[in-house]
């Protein structure tokens, strides 16, 4: 009996820093989903603005297109990443931080430039809707890439990201009109700073 509480005492120490360890690379999932989401949100609030009043259905059907391409982008950049990384050896997260150091820079350049996300034919449905799809996800696919150069797994993540860019880009479609494209710049100037500071941990 008088044995017992030292062998608890002994196990204590290792489920700790494995709990923080998965409680900081899940903090680390979340906010690159919130980054990368701010692009779709940037892009709903704008075809909020431009239709106006949106039903659920349409608002729902928008949000899971977006939420779906940035579910899948990570996976196919996560598997071209697995493909490359054995090639690159340690220099495999300073890669993975500057791919992110350049999502983030660019999407802090987009907001800035003259572009005013006009669309030719109806955002909404069809062509257009898909070419937004891609056009909002191909950060996500970069970020697939250098998850697998730091050696994480991607389930997870592409999850989050998907479901984060779902949410999101339904709250600017619904609330577009009322937060203004301002807001919605002023956001994806956030999440691009996001990324740049989760480039920087990547090599730190």
């Amino acid at each position: 009996m008088p044995f017992e509480p030292r062998s608890c005492q002994a196990r204590a120490p290792d489920s700790t820093p494995r709990g923080n360890a998965i409680s900081a690379e899940l903090t680390s999932h979340i906010a690159l989903a919130f980054a990368l989401a701010f692009d779709a949100f940037a892009v709903s609030v704008a075809i909020g603005l431009r239709q106006g009043n949106i039903d659920g259905w349409t608002v729902f059907r928008i949000a899971w297109h977006f939420g779906f391409a940035q579910f899948g982008m990570p996976l196919i950049g996560w598997v071209a990443g697995e493909a490359i990384s054995g090639f690159l050896g340690g220099y495999a997260p300073w890669i993975a931080g500057g791919i992110l150091l350049v999502i983030g820079a660019n999407l802090i350049r987009e907001q800035f430039s003259s572009d005013d996300k006009r669309w030719k034919g109806d955002p909404t449905r069809g062509s257009s809707l898909i070419i937004l799809m891609i056009a909002t996800s191909t950060d996500a696919l970069a970020a697939g890439v250098s998850l697998a150069l730091v050696g994480s797994e991607i389930l997870t993540p592409a999850i989050i990201i998907g479901v984060v860019a779902l949410v999101m880009s339904g709250l600017g479609l619904a609330f577009g009109r009322f937060v203004g494209l301002r807001f919605s710049r002023s956001a994806a100037v956030f999440g691009g700073l996001v990324l740049m500071g989760l480039a920087v941990k990547t090599v730190v």
